[in-house]
């Protein structure tokens, strides 16, 4: 029985621990913190319930992931480069809106995030690029030049939609081309021409954008003709960016310092910053103790995108740090099975699932403690969601898949065996 078991659950344990952790905290912390949707629902353990099974569905691609061989990743590049551009295209001009974001997509009655599937794809041809462009000084400068094209067609439309998004890729990207070593020139051009991207983008966000919020304060004729405008400009110049007034008064709200009296605090506005904060300062340190959160009633997606926040209610700065500490250990370990991994390719599309995964979590923790502008991100493996916590499971499904064949580099052995070279 034991011997079936361990044939199912191959791969590395360390990982297979940390997300088995990272599960339970998940089921524990879901379940506290959807006491809205048990409401609206009328079903106490529903929402739970379908997390849980969307869990199992997601322990199932990882198996099947797990036995999948590295070479058939490289095979699906293209088809999944082709169909990836197709949905991406297809979200801007017929997507589902959510909260002024079309990023959603039905097919076949399931729904989901195109830009989900996008990351791995992007990752998994970076990686490609990258393996069969190396020599021994490192990748080729014709590397850099095809990872910049296939990364432009890619994350563009996923800007247009999702921001936090498109910048945690270019992120992403831009360490495993470190990884890969890209030369050093190429990736300070690089580093220089996107922090004037950064400036020009964020510049042209204040500009162009309305913050409604900001105008009703100052000047209320002002903002009536904004609005009264607001449709004839979406339908030439900012179609395109709509966004814009979302990005501005997320930026003009992180970069208010000024300090706010408790009573002068509008929780209707201001809802998800004020009350995460609340929920972190009665933490008391060491938590409330799991199911016992308050604002969890108060905080919008509470079981998604601040479940972090209701994590320190109940677990305290312990708990808290307990999970960080899980998502680093993911990336060191990965790093360690990059490491012996014998070609370049498992090596690099290892390492790019981890750090996409491993930097979406720190982004998510830095939103809900406000040390970072609110965005849509989920904590991944932990926050509630349905095909974007199945994608997570297949990202640590490759990991594990690539952790089985992974074999100790022929220096590496012969070190081992050869005591002259282990003194040398």
């Amino acid at each position: 029985m034991s011997n079936k078991i361990g044939n199912i659950f191959k791969g590395d344990k360390v990982i297979w621990m940390v997300f088995f952790f990272l599960c339970m905290i998940s089921i524990i912390e879901v379940y506290s913190a959807s006491s809205t949707l048990s409401y609206k629902s009328g079903n106490f353990m529903g929402p739970v319930i379908k997390h849980m099974a969307i869990l199992v569905g997601g322990v199932f691609v990882m198996i099947c992931m797990l036995k999948v061989k590295c070479k058939y990743f490289k095979i699906v590049t293209p088809f999944m480069i082709f169909i990836s551009i197709v949905l991406l295209l297809w979200v801007l001009l017929a997507g589902q809106s959510t909260n002024g974001a079309s990023r959603w997509i039905s097919l076949v009655g399931i729904q989901f995030q195109p830009s989900e599937i996008a990351k791995g794809t992007l990752v998994l041809a970076v990686a490609q690029i990258l393996s069969a462009m190396q020599n021994e000084n490192g990748a080729d400068k014709r590397a850099f030049k095809y990872i910049l094209t296939i990364s432009a067609v890619m994350i563009f439309p996923i800007m247009l939609e999702n921001m936090s998004t498109a910048m945690l890729l270019c992120i992403t990207i831009f360490f495993m081309m470190i990884i890969g070593r890209v030369p050093g020139k190429l990736l300070g051009k690089l580093a220089g021409i996107v922090l004037l991207t950064i400036v020009f983008a964020i510049s042209m966000v204040m500009l162009l954008g309305h913050d409604e919020e900001k105008l009703a304060k100052t000047n209320d004729t002002f903002t009536e003709q904004v609005a009264t405008e607001q449709p004839e400009k979406k339908n030439t110049v900012q179609k395109m960016f709509h966004r814009m007034d979302t990005w501005k008064a997320r930026i003009d709200h992180f970069l208010d310092t000024k300090p706010v009296s408790p009573e002068e605090v509008d929780l209707d506005k201001d809802a998800q910053v004020a009350h995460a904060n609340i929920a972190i300062a009665s933490s008391n340190v060491m938590g409330k103790g799991p199911g016992n959160s308050v604002e969890r009633d108060f905080l919008s997606q509470a079981f998604s995108d601040f479940i972090y926040a209701i994590i320190i209610e109940e677990m305290g700065v312990p708990g808290g740090l307990f999970v960080a500490f899980l998502y680093i250990i993911l990336l060191f370990r990965t790093g360690r099975i990059a490491n012996r991994c014998e070609n370049n390719f498992p090596a690099f599309l290892a390492m790019g699932l981890a750090i996409l995964l491993v930097t979406q979590a720190l982004f998510n923790m830095a939103v809900a403690v406000g040390l970072a502008p609110v965005t849509g991100q989920p904590l991944p493996l932990i926050s509630r969601g349905g095909t974007s916590s199945i994608i997570n499971c297949m990202y640590v499904g490759i990991i594990l898949s690539i952790s089985r064949t992974a074999k100790k580099k022929e220096g590496a052995d012969d070190r081992q065996t050869d005591p002259k070279l282990a003194t040398a």
